[in-house]
């Protein structure tokens, strides 16, 4: 099995060192002098000195360089390699993600691990930031929820990074087509696709759906929305469809729902949502054009946010495995960081069906 550069530097410097061709107190040479001789990054330089610092072979001093340590006395590990999991999603504090954070660190934690937490708000450069804070923790593993998934992202040199030091890496929610990292997900095709048959089947032809369409979940619940339209070609051309990215103003996506619901005889009979956070909008809205729900407007949503348990009418939606998912993730990595096989885990869909719906 071919060798990862993280590895050959870790085993060169640590045989270097057991040959004695750097003694005890010895410098070490700087960590330009070993990017040029290994041909690597400084990164991968950074993780395999800081193995090797936990091996107690080398020690730093701050503004010195890097020395030989004692390796000879050095006291037996009890633990593997850092004992910390970062953790990257788009959100922490709100909507179904502090579950999700829940039910990983119940997981890891039951291992001996422990979690640091960075949020995206699905912005490239704080991802980047994000998977950098990373990296200069050195931590064991990664599970990331990508952000902009749907769009060629531009950090896919740090992901090409965390590859070259083999980084155990999953992904939660989506993930970037181009890496085969393993990967958590709903079945969202497939669940959108059956919400809007169930609505069809409820005799609504004239469905309108509202998309984020910069991540892989918004993608695929559109295309479950067409899917279903494609079943029924004889009133296809009846569906509607309005998209908008992350970071954009909500308030004009607003108005454009507002434009087509004003017009009594043409104005869908049902709305089908990104998600539970944009249905709860989507139901004011509807609300203050003094419309009803359900009974002038079907409305449905996804993820099963516990918030909308306490709404009236109470939200029919998709659910979103959350604490389950993160327990699942929480399992996979420790089997990577392990050595273990694993597989990617795509969630069947549940739909609960609930008071915001009706025979039309």
């Amino acid at each position: 099995m071919t060798q990862n550069k993280y590895d050959i530097v870790k085993q060169g410097l640590k045989t270097a060192i057991e040959n004695h061709e750097y003694e005890i107190g010895a410098k070490l040479p700087t960590e330009s002098e070993l990017m040029a001789q290994y041909q690597v990054s400084r990164y991968t330089i950074r993780r395999a000195v800081g193995d090797l610092q936990n091996d107690h072979y080398i020690y730093r001093i701050q503004g010195g360089g890097m020395y030989v340590d004692d390796w000879k006395s050095r006291p037996t590990r009890t633990t593997g390699k850092h004992k910390l999991i970062g953790v990257i999603t788009t959100h922490l504090a709100d909507y179904i993600f502090p579950q999700i954070i829940s039910g990983i660190d119940r997981s890891v934690s039951a291992h001996g691990y422990s979690i640091i937490v960075s949020n995206t708000h699905n912005n490239p450069d704080r991802e980047r930031q994000g998977l950098e804070r990373m990296l200069e923790n050195q931590v064991a593993g990664l599970i990331i929820e990508p952000t902009q998934s749907a769009l060629v992202g531009p950090n896919m040199d740090l992901y090409d990074r965390i590859k070259e030091l083999n980084i155990p890496t999953i992904f939660i929610n989506a993930h970037y087509p181009q890496l085969n990292f393993p990967y958590l997900e709903i079945k969202d095709m497939e669940a959108e696709e059956q919400m809007v048959n169930h609505l069809i089947d409820l005799g609504h032809q004239r469905i309108m759906g509202i998309f984020q369409v910069d991540d892989m979940q918004g993608t695929h619940r559109m295309k479950g929305f067409i899917n279903a339209y494609m079943q029924h070609p004889d009133i296809s051309y009846l569906s509607k469809t309005i998209m908008y990215q992350s970071g954009q103003d909500m308030t004009k996506v607003l108005e454009q729902v507002a434009q087509e619901l004003e017009h009594p005889t043409t104005r869908p009979t049902a709305l089908v949502c990104y998600n539970d956070e944009l249905a709860i909008q989507i139901i004011d809205l509807v609300r203050s054009m003094d419309l009803r729900v359900p009974e002038d407007i079907s409305i449905t949503g996804f993820d099963d946010y516990v918030l909308t348990r306490y709404m009236t009418p109470r939200l029919t939606t998709i659910q979103h495995p959350k604490e389950k998912m993160g327990l699942d993730a929480g399992q996979i990595i420790i089997k990577l960081i392990s050595g273990e096989p694993v597989q990617s885990i795509n969630y069947d869909p549940e739909l609960i069906f609930n008071n915001s719906i009706k025979h039309h």
